[in-house]
């Protein structure tokens, strides 16, 4: 199995039952009662079931996204500790407690060499996330990511 090799533009991972049918079919659903409740003249159960669909859009999105993105930033933070452990032979408390999230995101999409300057870096200027990524020139891809 050939996969396209990952960089900044194309990792983002969509699940596509969950993003390309169940939530389209939800917005579909959504537009019909909200249409169907502003022409009709027995609009009470079409704004009921508007809602309704809106209740389980919201739901659907914000379900899935807390538990899976939950568990993905502890073994993302995990990983941090065990790579920084690996490289520096250090506990990497005090170093986490200077980042951000968002940092500590970036940095594992570096191989150990690129990681090193771009941990320094980041802890020195601040650098965002974004441009951590940015500034990696060899792509550790992540095609595991939920």
């Amino acid at each position: 199995m050939s996969m396209e090799s990952q960089n900044y533009k194309n990792h983002r991972k969509f699940y596509p039952p969950h993003h390309f049918i169940y939530l389209p079919l939800l917005l579909i659903l959504l537009g019909i009662g909200i249409y169907k409740s502003l022409d009709d003249d027995h609009n009470l159960p079409w704004i009921l079931f508007s809602v309704s669909i809106f209740l389980i859009l919201y739901l659907a999105i914000m379900v899935r996204q807390h538990y899976a993105l939950g568990l993905q930033n502890r073994m993302v933070r995990l990983e941090f500790k065990q790579r920084y452990f690996e490289i520096f032979e250090l506990r990497s408390d005090e170093t986490e407690e200077k980042l951000t999230f968002s940092q500590i995101a970036a940095l594992r999409f570096a191989y150990d060499d690129e990681f090193k300057i771009l941990l320094e870096k980041a802890l020195k200027e601040n650098t965002s996330g974004d441009d951590i990524k940015k500034a990696i020139t060899r792509w550790r891809a992540d095609y595991h990511r939920i």
